[in-house]
């Protein structure tokens, strides 16, 4: 793994402690994820304890330990997706994939998460992959679209 990275990084903050959420986001998207080895090069660079950026990597739902599969879902759970069924879309993937939330299925391809808000209420419930957004979903769509996504068509 190329860690040079962590060192363009770190020239763009005056102050990483002090920006440290902004760091991390940094690293996971030049990562897709936080590696170990990153956070300890992170540690060792900017004379944070390695510690502290696993204690804050891990209270924030939004940075990931693991690599994402190529195809990373995400199943909207704000108000107008959940009263439509949001918690059966989720159920859907997770059994489609025969993966838990935040785990990449064993070839790679996919992965998924449950998320605050996508922001497109009007087609509650919905998803997203890769950027696009998927609406007035039913359990079985979701078994259509993530094979036509295996297929290539994505």
């Amino acid at each position: 793994m190329n860690l040079s990275a962590i060192d363009t990084i770190l020239s763009r903050f005056e102050n990483p402690k002090e920006s440290l959420i902004a760091v991390l986001q940094d690293v996971q998207e030049t990562y897709g994820y936080l590696p170990e080895a990153a956070l300890l090069r992170l540690s060792e660079k900017a004379a944070i304890p390695a510690a502290d950026l696993s204690g804050v990597a891990s209270f924030y739902a939004q940075f990931r330990m693991k690599p994402p599969g190529k195809h990373h879902i995400m199943v909207c759970m704000g108000t107008a997706c959940h009263v439509n069924g949001a918690k059966t879309v989720a159920e859907a993937i997770e059994a489609a994939l025969s993966v838990p939330e935040k785990e990449a299925t064993a070839d790679g391809l996919f992965s998924w998460e449950k998320v605050a808000c996508l922001g497109c209420c009007s087609l509650a419930p919905a998803m997203m992959i890769d950027g696009r957004v998927y609406g007035k979903l039913e359990g079985d769509s979701i078994e259509t679209i993530l094979a036509h996504i295996r297929g290539g068509a994505g």
